[in-house]
């Protein structure tokens, strides 16, 4: 069922129990978990916390530890299956949910004991009917009422017959019901998509408590920055979000009349700001983050030759030298840097980037240390989903989590450096798909599959990195190809997962459009092909459009999705 005060039914009920908190990998689940870590501090909570990267961790957390507490909170999973029927738990058992899959599964909302949701009820659920798909148990149990002796007086033979037309016509009723009932929730359930990210929910529970701080609502912005840069919401959605962040950052950071205090050594600023859209752009080269950001690599094909001449004449039309640009942002002339935004603008809008600039926010710890929200997705995000070393995913979870406090600005560090990789790692892998055609038409999708052996091919196993490359090729593809048809498709990339066991991952996401409702309805047709064709798939990700598949499946599963989709 869905909470209407959070502060009574939720923090209050578990301010005095002991807390399991199950958290999902993703940036948005990360800061949710920071607010509500910083609450449970603030009121001496008793809580242990357990990282969960699918359905079978989140299931072996819960038989771990199901006798110890009584109390679970679910970050960023659990909302969009049943999750009583996933766990049979016993009946003292409740579960907090706030998680911002959707859609929400019917049995969660209808649940009046165990299941609580935090949600925030300004999302549009358009959830079905009670009455429409459930029905009482005594009516079904009428149906199948015992047929009596045939050898009876006239009189009970009537009211038999009378008996047995009823019965028929129950019957046909229950028929047409569960009929309608199957098409109701086909419509609900036929897409996938992303609700108000979790951080901005926790941070309203903070709000509402009196018990905000500018940590809080930094971890609040760069939830929804995750949202952002992952593609998970339309623009109109963060537009909105991020003003209502902006009023709560005024609120915090009005500069006070002691303008030198307010940039102490230990102080942090966060600031509202219409910046470049470019990856990491403070702290790397201006060079290298025109090269490896989805937008403007796709924009200028820079995979091409004549890409590469067209970043040429785009530096000379701002003016600047190439020995400014490749040098670190940080030692760039300050003249130059002055009114850089305005020219890189200017100039961007002339070669067909109308929209360089986006709103966003960004944070000063001190006197040197400045990032942009989105600095610190891609950092954090690289962090949680390391390769490097090969540690086990809950120790590269502490440390993404770590990364978000401002005591650890070394490991923020790193992550910017791990995230530049990746981010080079992306585009290299994205320009040699293009050139080499590996993007191919299916019918109804675009296909595209990652061959072992391709550079950097093990980073991409991971489900947000290859979330991450999808997106970058198919914006990519959609600007290289002079295909019409093709450029209103979808994508589906699919990868090495565990060559030993010889698994590939596979992701799907929606056609590239402007109008673009974000809406995936990959998941319900993996299911579907799974099913159809019998084929050994794992679907263990939160996210239903990402899936598992054996490599000796891959070629009967997409024939399946074709056949299900033409």
């Amino acid at each position: 069922m869905f909470l209407s005060d959070f502060r009574k039914e939720f923090y209050e009920v578990i301010v005095a129990q002991r807390v399991l908190l199950l958290v999902a990998s993703d940036v948005d689940a990360l800061c949710a978990c920071k607010i509500l870590q910083a609450l449970f501090q603030c009121d001496h909570v008793q809580y242990t916390l357990v990282p969960v990267s699918g359905w079978q961790e989140l299931e072996t957390a819960f038989l771990e530890h199901k006798d110890q507490f009584q109390y679970f909170v679910l970050i960023n999973c659990g909302a969009n299956v049943d999750l009583l029927e996933i766990l049979q738990p016993e009946e003292d058992t409740f579960f907090f949910i706030c998680d911002t899959h959707r859609p929400i599964n019917v049995v969660n909302v209808y649940n009046e004991t165990q299941i609580k949701l935090l949600v925030k009820q300004d999302d549009d659920f358009e959830i079905p009917a009670y009455d429409d798909i459930f029905r009482d148990e005594e009516e079904d149990e009428d149906d199948s009422g015992n047929e009596s002796d045939r050898s009876e007086p006239s009189g009970k033979r009537k009211r038999f017959e009378e008996d047995i037309m009823e019965r028929t016509m129950k019957r046909r009723q229950r028929r047409e019901w569960e009929a309608r009932r199957r098409e109701i929730l086909f419509d609900y359930e036929q897409y996938e998509y992303h609700g108000t990210s979790s951080a901005m929910v926790m941070f309203d529970l903070a709000w509402i408590m009196s018990k905000d701080l500018n940590d809080m609502l930094w971890w609040a912005i760069v939830g929804l920055t995750d949202q952002w840069v992952q593609d998970k919401i339309t623009q109109m959605k963060y537009v909105t979000d991020i003003g209502t962040l902006q009023r709560h950052v005024s609120r915090h950071n009005h500069r006070n009349e002691d303008e030198e205090n307010s940039l102490s050594i230990d102080c942090m600023r966060i600031a509202f700001e219409y910046d470049l859209r470019l990856a990491l752009y403070q702290h790397w080269s201006l060079f290298e983050s025109l090269c490896n950001t989805c937008y403007t690599s796709a924009s200028l094909k820079l995979w091409s030759v004549q890409g590469q001449k067209r970043l040429q004449e785009f530096f000379a039309d701002m003016g600047l030298p190439l020995k400014q640009v490749k040098q670190k942002f940080n030692s760039m002339d300050i003249s130059l840097k002055e009114n850089l935004q305005e020219m890189i603008e200017e100039s961007a809008s002339k070669f067909g980037m109308k929209n360089l600039r986006v709103q966003t926010f960004s944070i000063h710890f001190g006197f040197k240390n400045k990032f942009l929200a989105s600095d610190i997705v891609y950092a954090t995000a690289s962090l949680m989903e390391n390769i490097e070393k090969d540690e086990p995913g809950a120790d590269n979870f502490i440390k993404a989590l770590d990364s978000l406090s401002r005591s650890n600005l070394d490991k923020l560090h790193q992550g910017l450096e791990l995230a530049k990789k990746q981010l080079r790692a992306t585009q290299q892998t994205v320009a040699s798909c293009i050139c080499t055609n590996l993007v191919i038409s299916q019918g109804p999708f675009l296909y595209c599959y990652l061959m072992e052996g391709t550079p950097d091919v093990k980073l991409f196993s991971k489900p947000v990195s290859l979330c991450l490359l999808s997106k970058y090729l198919l914006k990519s593809f959609v600007c290289s190809t002079k295909n019409k048809r093709c450029k209103l498709l979808p994508l589906i990339v699919a990868a090495p997962m565990d060559v030993e066991q010889g698994t590939v991952i596979m992701v799907g996401i929606p056609p590239e459009t402007e109008s673009s409702d974000k809406k995936n309805f990959f998941g319900r047709a993996f299911e579907k092909a799974a099913e159809s064709t019998n084929s050994r798939t794992l679907h263990n990700h939160f996210d239903m459009s990402i899936i598992e598949l054996k490599m000796e499946d891959r070629s009967k599963f997409l024939d399946a999705l074709i056949s299900l989709l033409s």
